[in-house]
C-alpha cells in the first residue's frame, strides 16, 4: 500500500496508509475520545471543515447501518485513524464495511498513524489547520498549500451544511433504542421551527417526540418567512465553526429576542453561542475543544452530574453576558460555560448535545423542559 501524511501546520509530520478515497484534503485537525460513533460523527455537520482524529485505536468493527446516519451525507473534510478494521460481518446491522463507505462519500483518510502521539500535539499546542495527502509527501510543498487555507474564523461553513429548502421533519425517534418517554398526539405542542445551522436528525426526531410538527428552515431564513407558519417555538441548533463568522444568525437571534420577547427560544452548540453574542456578549476559541460522548457537566440548578456528548471549538464568555443570563451548566474539566437561562425570558441553551446520539442519555430531560416552556408549565 502507497505512503499518506498528515502535516500540521507548524510543520509537525506523520506518515501512515491511505485509507477512503485517495486524493489531498485540508482542514482543522481535531480528536474525538469516544470508543464508538464514527458513523455519527462523519456524517455530523458539525464537522465540517475539520480532519476528525479518532482516538479509539480500531476504527469500522461494527460497519455501516445508514439508519444511523445523521444527515443528508458526510460533512467532514477527512479521518484520521489508528487502524482501519473489516466487519467480517460482525454486526446485524451493518449494510457495508467502514472503507467502502468512505469510498462512496469521498472522504481521504489517513491510517496507521500513532494518534496517541497527534492527540497529545494537540492538546499541547491547540487545534491547527492540517493536510492529508496519498501523493505528495513532499513538506515543503504541502506547508505551502497550508499557508493559503482559510481559518475557521475566515469561514461561513454553515452555509454549507443547512439545509438548501424549507421542509417538515415528520419522523419520530426509534424507541427500541432511546429510552425516551412517549407523548401522546394530544399533548404535544402545535409546531417547532428550527433554524438549521447543521442540525443532525436525531435532535429533529427528539423535537417531534414533543411537537406535532417540525418545520426545519435554512440558515439565512428572514425571520418573516419563519414567523408565517406560527410556530408556539423556535429552536437553534447545532453547526459548524466560529459563531462570529455568520453576523445574519446572530442578526436573526437578535431580532427573536427583540419583537418576540414571549416566544420560547431553545439553542445547543452553536445555537447556544449565537444567543451569547446575540445578548451582547462574547465568545472564544478553546485550545482544542470538546469533542467526545463523556464530558462531565454539572446543572446549577439540581447539583447533579451530568456525562454529555460535545463537538465543539468555541465558548461563551459568561461574565460578558452575565447581567442578561443565568448559569445553569458549567464543565466540570475546565470550567467553561455549558447553559444559560435568559433572566425573565423563556429562552435558554446548552453548549453539550442532550440527543447524545452516539452517547449518554443523560441530559435528554431538556427536550422536556422545553416542552413544559412553550406549554406554560
Amino acid at each position: 500500500m502507497s505512503q499518506a501524511i498528515l502535516l500540521l501546520k507548524d510543520g509537525t509530520a506523520f506518515y501512515g496508509k491511505p485509507c477512503g478515497m485517495r486524493g489531498e484534503v485540508a482542514g482543522e485537525v481535531v480528536f474525538n475520545t469516544g470508543m464508538m460513533g464514527y458513523q455519527e460523527i462523519l456524517t455530523d455537520p458539525s464537522y465540517a471543515g475539520q480532519l476528525v482524529t479518532l482516538t479509539y485505536p480500531m476504527i469500522g468493527n461494527y460497519g455501516v447501518s445508514y439508519l444511523d446516519n445523521e444527515s443528508r451525507g458526510v460533512f467532514c473534510s477527512g479521518l484520521i485513524i489508528r487502524e482501519m478494521h473489516s466487519t467480517f460481518g460482525g454486526h446485524w446491522k451493518s449494510q457495508e464495511e467502514l472503507s467502502d463507505f468512505l469510498q462512496k462519500n469521498k472522504v481521504v483518510g489517513i491510517q496507521g498513524i500513532d494518534t496517541r502521539r497527534l492527540v497529545r500535539h494537540i492538546r499541547e499546542h491547540g487545534s491547527m489547520p492540517g493536510i492529508i495527502s496519498h501523493s505528495d509527501t513532499d513538506v515543503k510543498s504541502l506547508l505551502a498549500r497550508l499557508e493559503s487555507f482559510p481559518s475557521m474564523e475566515e469561514r461561513d461553513l454553515v452555509s454549507e451544511v443547512s439545509t438548501p429548502a424549507i421542509y417538515e421533519y415528520e419522523e419520530t425517534i426509534d424507541r427500541d433504542y432511546v429510552d425516551f418517554p412517549v407523548l401522546e398526539e394530544k399533548d404535544k405542542v402545535p409546531g417547532i421551527a428550527v433554524y438549521d445551522y447543521g442540525t443532525k436528525y436525531c435532535i429533529l426526531q427528539y423535537l417531534r417526540t414533543i411537537a406535532r410538527k417540525v418545520v426545519v428552515f435554512p440558515a439565512r431564513t428572514p425571520l418573516r418567512e419563519v414567523m408565517k407558519y406560527h410556530p408556539s417555538g423556535v429552536f437553534l441548533s447545532n453547526g459548524p465553526g466560529d459563531p462570529s463568522s455568520i453576523p445574519y444568525a446572530r442578526q436573526t437571534v437578535e431580532q427573536l429576542l427583540r419583537d418576540y420577547p414571549e416566544l420560547p427560544l431553545f439553542g445547543i452548540c452553536l445555537g447556544h453561542q449565537l444567543l451569547g453574542l446575540a445578548l451582547g456578549g462574547k465568545t472564544y476559541k478553546l485550545t482544542f475543544g470538546h469533542h467526545g460522548i463523556n464530558q462531565p457537566i454539572r446543572n446549577e440548578t439540581t447539583g447533579k452530574v451530568e456525562i454529555t456528548s460535545e463537538n465543539h471549538n468555541y465558548a461563551v464568555d459568561f461574565d460578558s453576558i452575565c447581567h442578561k443570563a443565568e448559569k445553569t451548566h458549567v464543565n466540570l474539566n475546565d470550567g467553561t460555560l455549558e447553559g444559560i437561562r435568559v433572566k425573565n425570558r423563556p429562552v435558554f441553551s446548552i453548549q453539550f448535545h442532550p440527543e447524545a446520539s452516539t452517547g449518554p442519555n443523560d441530559s435528554n430531560y431538556l427536550f422536556f423542559d422545553f416542552h413544559s416552556m412553550i406549554k406554560g408549565v
